[in-house]
């Protein structure tokens, strides 16, 4: 079950039945299943307020991935800030869409074990979200 939610912000469009599609593809490819994803778009206040709540960050960023997985099984909540999504479409030169297709994924490849602390670790999260943005362009 993947589920989306808007907070205080106007739902993002895009076609949920394929992207959900494309999240399950994109778990199976890794041996995982897709069984509780909660995305929550929100602003930039509000993961503000999640990052200092749970996380003690005093700062923005453009998503908050909290894991509950149960072995194979990717269980989580997945916070995105729809304004950072936006201004980092623009400082990437990118489109919103794209921006936020590769957010949505971040998540999905943070539930199956992929990290991006570390410059090395950087780079693995970076070939994975393009492997999987490729996916989307064959599923959609």
């Amino acid at each position: 079950m993947i589920r989306f939610q808007a907070i205080d912000v106007k739902m993002p469009s895009f076609p949920k039945t394929e992207v959900k599609q494309w999240i399950e593809a994109v778990a199976a490819s890794y041996g995982k299943e897709a069984k509780k994803i909660y995305y929550y778009f929100c602003n930039d206040e509000k993961i503000l307020a999640v990052n200092r709540e749970f996380l003690q960050h005093d700062y923005y960023t453009d998503i908050i991935t909290f894991d509950y997985c149960e072995g194979d099984q990717l269980i989580g909540e997945i916070f995105i800030s729809l304004d950072t999504v936006r201004s980092n479409a623009e400082a990437f030169q990118t489109t919103y869409d794209d921006e936020l297709h590769r957010v949505i994924i971040h998540g999905v490849l943070h539930l199956c074990g992929i990290n991006d602390k570390t410059p090395a670790e950087s780079r693995q999260m970076k070939a994975a979200e393009n492997k999987a943005l490729a996916l989307l362009s064959v599923e959609c």
